[in-house]
């Protein structure tokens, strides 16, 4: 069971069918450590920091331009998960989202798959709603802008409303940043006063120890146990509407790219 339905359900006996259908459908997501996803985590195309914000919430770092490392969908949402999990797994007991910091440096054409946008925005939604607090994205180029207007109808309403678009340089992004986060542990892509260079051994190594906390959330899983038991895929089966290949990218119309004066902090 993964750790977000767990921590959803504790102090809560009567379930809504929702709920129960997800603890059912999601039994087995998570049971996988880091060795599984360690290619897909080599780029540090997505990362949990060493910081939280200023409400206790932990931060998950992407880096689109890391993305496409790896050719698998299926590959890429394992990581998803394994992400969203460990970020759940260390969420203070009076929080229950978290944050993303999603920088846009250095994107390209080639690192974006609207597959995986579709896939990533299904996980998100139907396994981990109210997990995500407030994306900020930091730094969207003008190619982001015909990408992000095919994305934006995968969105419902409450997680559209969670995307906060900032840029290096604003005076309102500076003062939301501001308002997050300690500047001088928040990293420097976002404004901040930390220089850091991704460490992927190091990562790795702090990802092992704390996959060993994921244990003790099995026997606390025991207590649901009244739950109707369906059968439960495993990652490896749940099904995607994408095709396995991620690099069958479709073709973005950049005619919808708006003026250069334009940036998508108006949307």
């Amino acid at each position: 069971m993964p750790i977000s339905l767990l921590r959803e359900s504790e102090g809560r006996p009567e379930q809504t069918s929702k709920e129960c259908t997800l603890l059912s459908q999601t039994d087995s997501l998570a049971c996988f450590g880091h060795e599984d996803i360690a290619d897909e985590a080599a780029t540090g195309k997505m990362y949990r920091s060493n910081y939280n914000d200023k409400h206790g919430r932990t931060v998950l770092v992407i880096r689109p331009r890391n993305q496409l490392n790896t050719k698998t969908i299926q590959g890429q949402i394992k990581y998803f998960v394994y992400c969203m999990e460990n970020a759940t797994l260390n969420l203070p007991p009076h929080q229950e989202g978290m944050v993303w910091l999603i920088d846009f440096q250095g994107l390209s054409l080639s690192n974006i798959s609207l597959k995986l946008a579709r896939e990533t925005a299904h996980v998100l939604q139907e396994y981990y709603p109210g997990r995500l607090s407030l994306a900020v994205m930091y730094n969207a180029p003008m190619i982001f802008q015909p990408f992000f207007k095919m994305v934006k109808p995968l969105l419902d309403t409450k997680t559209y409303n969670k995307l906060k678009f900032g840029y290096s340089g604003d005076r309102k992004t500076k003062k939301m940043m501001e308002d997050l986060f300690d500047m001088d542990k928040l990293e420097s892509a976002f404004g901040g006063k930390y220089d850091i260079v991704f460490d992927v051994n190091k990562y790795a190594e702090r990802m092992k120890e704390e996959d060993k906390k994921i244990a003790t959330f099995w026997t606390r899983a025991k207590t649901l146990s009244s739950i109707p038991q369906q059968n439960n895929p495993s990652l490896d089966s749940i099904k995607l509407d994408a095709d396995s290949d991620s690099s069958g990218m479709e073709k973005i119309d950049c005619s919808l790219v708006a003026n250069s004066g334009q940036n998508l902090m108006a949307n």
